[in-house]
C-alpha cells in the first residue's frame, strides 16, 4: 500500500542507534522514523552535533523531528564523535575528522533499507556550520541542506574574531565546550561510561589556546570557510537567520554567492530555531523546511523554487531595551538576490554632525569601558542579553547626529563607514555604530561592525601603523533591516574601545578622525507585509519534571576603590528530569569580564561552569573554570576541570599556557 504523500505516519523512536564507522568507532544517533519505512523507504535529516541528544538538544529535538517522522522522514540526530554517548575522542571543531565521519554517516544512511538513498542535513549553530561544510565536500546523497545561525567565513564571522579584533566570545565559548565536552555518557547507555568519561577528560584541549594561536586568517581560518570555494556546494541550501543572534551576516551572503540553488529567511531572533524563538513573531520553520525537504529529497512541487530569493523581518525602531518579547515589523521580500542591489545614500560625517559634506576633525580616546551597552554578543541563553540604551557608550565616543528625518528610513543591508583616520599609536582598535536616536534622546543600536586597524588591509597580513600617518579605512557593519521613524535621528558613534565584546590593544590609543561618510543601503518604504509564512507549528513538548527553575542575571559593578569595571553575567539553566528515561542534568554558569577604564591592560576575563547528572544513587559533576589576562607581549590563559563521581573528586587537571600577541 502507497502512502499518500505527507499523510501523518505512525512513527517509533529508536534512542541509541549504533552507527559504526570505518574506524571501529561507535556514533550513537537517536532516530526517529515511520514504523512502515523498511516497506517504503523515505528520505533521511541528519542532525549532527556535539550538543548531546540524550540531556542537551532534548528539548529542540523533541519539537521538531518527530514532526519531520510523521511527515514520512527518518531523522537522525547523531552525537559527534568524542560527545555524549558516542565514543571517540573531539580534537577541535570541524576537523576533517569530524566532517569525515559526517560523510561516512551519510552515505551509511543512503543504504539502510529504510532509507530511500536522498539525504537531507539540517543544523543551527555548530550544525549549520558542518552542514554546508559537508555540503562542500559534495556526498553524492546529500541532495538539499538547512543552515542556521551559521557563517561561510570562520574568521571574519564567527566567534573567535571580528574585524580582525579577539572577541572576548573565543574565551566565553571555549570555557562552554571546556565544560559540555567534560560531561560523561549516560550511564544507561554505556557500560563503559566510567572509562570513556576518564578518557575523555584526560584527552580534552582547551580551545581557546588553539584559537588563539591563529589571529590572523591563516589556512585553520581557510578550512572550514566555505567561501574559499562557494561553487562547492552544489546542494540546494535554505540558509536562516535572526537580527538577535551574532551570525547575521551569512544568510544574504550565500543568497548572493552560492551558484546551487538558494533561499533565504531571517526574522527578529535570537539564536533558535524560527517556531519557537523569540523575539516573536515566529513563523512556522517547519512547514517551511517540509517544502523544502519535499521539493529536493521527495522530487514533489512544492513552490520553493519560486519563493522569493530573501525574506526579511523589517524591524519597526523601538525604544531600547535589553529583551524583547516582541518586535513590531513587517516582512519584505527580494525576488532576485538579497540586499547588494538596493538603493543607497551617502551622508558624512563632519564637525556639524551627520549629513552634507564638511569639514572634520575630531580626536576619540575611549575609556576602555565603552561597551558596556552592546549586549551579548550571541544571544542565546535568553537573559537579558541585547543591547541597552546607547546613551552611556554614546557619551564615550564621537557622535554625528542626523537631523531629524522627514520620512521613515527602511534600512535593509550593510552600511559601510569610510574613513581617513590617524593613530598615536602602532596599534589601535576601532568600533562604529550606527544608531537610532529617539525625540527624548534614547539611543538604540542599529548596527555595528569594528575593526582592528593592524587588519586595515589584509586579514592575512597585518600591518602595525604609523603613529600620526593618516589611513583611509573601510568597514561594513552588519546587516541589519531596521525601520527609523520619520522625526527621529541616526547617530554615527565611533569609539576606540569596545568592551568586553572585544579585548583591548595593549596601549590606550587616541584617533585622529579627519574624513568620514557612511553609505546606507535604503530599501523603499515597505507599506505591509510583502511575504506571509504559516504560523508556528511543532511536537508535544519534552516531558520533564523541573527540579531547580532557571535563571538568568547581567549587572555591571564599579569598584569605587579601585576603579575596575566589572560585567557579571550569571545563567542557572536549572535542573530537570527526563520523565521518559529518569537522567537527572542540568548546570549554571557565571562570566565575569574586568577591566580599569585608563588601562588596557587591566582586562580580564573569567568562566566558571558546573554541570550535573544523576541516575538513581549516581550523581556526577564537573566544575570547570578558566580565566585570561595579558600584558604587552602576550596572552595568558588558565584553565581547570575537577570532576566528582557521588562527590568524590575522581580527576582534576589544570592547563596553562602563554601565548604571544600579533598586532593583537
Amino acid at each position: 500500500m502507497t502512502r499518500a504523500p505527507n499523510s501523518l505516519c505512525d512513527i517509533k523512536e529508536i534512542p541509541d542507534l549504533g552507527i559504526r564507522l570505518s574506524d571501529g568507532c561507535r556514533l550513537s544517533a537517536r532516530v526517529w522514523r515511520p514504523t512502515d519505512a523498511e516497506q517504503s523507504p523515505v528520505p533521511a535529516i541528519l542532525e549532527y552535533l556535539p550538543y548531546r541528544k540524550r540531556d542537551g538538544t532534548t528539548a529542540r529535538d523533541a519539537l521538531t523531528h518527530p514532526w519531520f517522522a510523521k511527515r514520512g522522514y527518518a531523522c537522525i540526530r547523531v552525537d559527534m564523535r568524542g560527545n555524549g554517548d558516542s565514543e571517540g575522542l573531539m580534537e577541535d571543531e570541524y576537523t576533517q575528522q569530524e566532517l569525515d565521519d559526517a560523510v561516512e554517516v551519510i552515505e551509511w544512511l543512503s543504504q539502510q533499507p529504510w532509507c530511500s538513498g536522498s539525504i537531507g542535513m539540517m543544523g543551527i549553530s555548530w550544525g549549520g556550520f558542518n552542514a554546508l561544510q559537508v555540503a562542500a565536500m559534495r556526498p553524492d546523497p546529500l541532495k538539499a541542506i538547512i543552515t542556521l545561525c551559521s557563517t561561510a567565513d570562520r574568521y571574519a564571522d564567527d566567534i573567535h574574531y571580528k574585524g580582525g579584533c579577539l572577541l572576548n566570545e573565543n574565551l566565553g565559548w571555549g570555557a562552554t565546550m571546556w565544560s559540555y565536552s567534560s560531561r560523561a555518557p549516560d550511564p544507561e547507555l554505556r557500560s563503559n561510561w566510567r572509562e570513556l568519561w576518564l578518557d575523555r577528560l584526560e584527552n580534552e584541549p582547551f580551545l581557546p589556546s588553539v584559537w588563539l594561536r591563529h589571529q590572523a586568517r591563516d589556512e585553520y581560518w581557510q578550512h572550514g570557510s566555505v567561501c574559499e570555494d562557494f561553487s562547492a556546494i552544489q546542494a540546494a541550501t535554505l540558509a536562516v537567520g535572526g537580527w538577535g543572534d551574532a551570525y547575521k551576516n551569512t544568510v544574504p551572503l550565500l543568497v548572493e554567492q552560492l551558484e546551487a540553488p538558494a533561499k533565504g529567511i531571517v526574522g527578529p531572533w535570537v539564536h533558535k530555531y524560527p517556531h519557537f524563538a523569540v523575539p516573536e513573531p515566529r513563523i512556522g520553520f517547519l512547514q517551511e523546511a517540509l517544502r523544502w525537504w519535499d521539493h529536493w529529497l521527495k522530487g514533489l512541487d512544492t513552490g520553493v523554487a519560486d519563493d522569493p530569493d530573501y525574506r526579511a523581518y523589517l524591524m519597526d525602531g523601538v525604544r531600547p531595551a535589553r529583551w524583547y518579547a516582541e518586535r513590531p515589523g513587517r516582512w519584505v521580500a527580494e525576488a532576485s538576490g538579497a540586499t547588494s542591489h538596493l538603493p543607497k545614500v551617502t551622508m558624512s560625517l563632519t564637525d556639524a554632525g551627520l549629513g552634507d559634506s564638511g569639514s572634520l576633525s575630531a580626536r576619540i580616546r575611549s575609556p576602555h569601558h565603552c561597551g558596556m551597552d552592546g549586549g551579548e554578543y550571541c544571544a542565546i541563553w535568553l537573559g537579558p542579553d541585547l543591547p541597552g540604551d546607547q546613551r552611556a557608550d554614546d557619551s564615550l565616543s564621537a557622535c554625528f547626529d542626523s537631523s531629524p528625518l522627514d520620512n521613515d528610513m527602511d534600512i535593509v543591508g550593510a552600511p559601510r563607514i569610510r574613513l581617513k583616520v590617524s593613530s598615536d599609536k602602532a596599534q589601535a582598535q576601532i568600533a562604529v555604530r550606527l544608531n537610532h536616536v529617539h525625540p527624548d534622546g534614547a539611543s538604540t543600536r542599529i548596527t555595528y561592525g569594528v575593526l582592528n586597524l593592524s587588519h586595515r588591509d589584509s586579514h592575512s597580513d597585518p600591518a602595525s601603523l604609523t603613529p600620526g600617518e593618516i589611513y583611509e579605512i573601510e568597514l561594513d557593519l552588519d546587516q541589519i533591516a531596521y525601520r527609523v521613524p520619520k522625526g527621529h535621528r541616526l547617530r554615527v558613534a565611533v569609539s576606540s574601545a569596545y568592551w568586553p565584546l572585544i579585548w583591548p590593544s595593549p596601549e590606550t590609543a587616541e584617533l585622529h578622525l579627519t574624513e568620514g561618510e557612511i553609505t546606507i543601503p535604503r530599501r523603499e518604504t515597505a507599506i505591509s507585509d510583502e511575504c506571509a509564512f504559516p504560523p508556528p507549528d511543532a511536537e508535544e513538548p519534552w516531558k520533564i519534571k523541573t527540579l531547580r527553575d532557571s535563571a538568568n542575571s547581567r549587572r555591571v559593578e564599579t569598584d569605587m576603590n579601585t576603579g575596575e569595571v566589572k560585567l557579571i553575567i550569571e545563567d542557572d539553566f536549572g535542573l530537570v528530569e527526563d520523565c521518559d528515561h529518569g537522567l537527572v542534568s542540568g548546570g549554571s554558569a557565571q562570566e565575569i569580564w574586568t577591566i580599569h577604564p585608563d588601562d588596557p591592560l587591566s582586562a580580564r576575563g573569567a568562566c566558571d561552569w558546573t554541570q550535573e547528572q544523576k541516575r538513581g544513587n549516581l550523581s556526577l559533576k564537573t566544575n570547570t573554570s578558566c580565566e585570561m589576562w595579558s600584558d604587552t607581549e602576550n596572552f595568558h590563559l588558565r584553565a581547570t576541570i575537577n570532576a566528582f563521581e557521588n562527590d568524590v573528586l575522581v580527576f582534576s587537571t589544570t592547563k596553562e599556557d602563554t601565548v604571544a600577541r600579533k598586532l593583537m
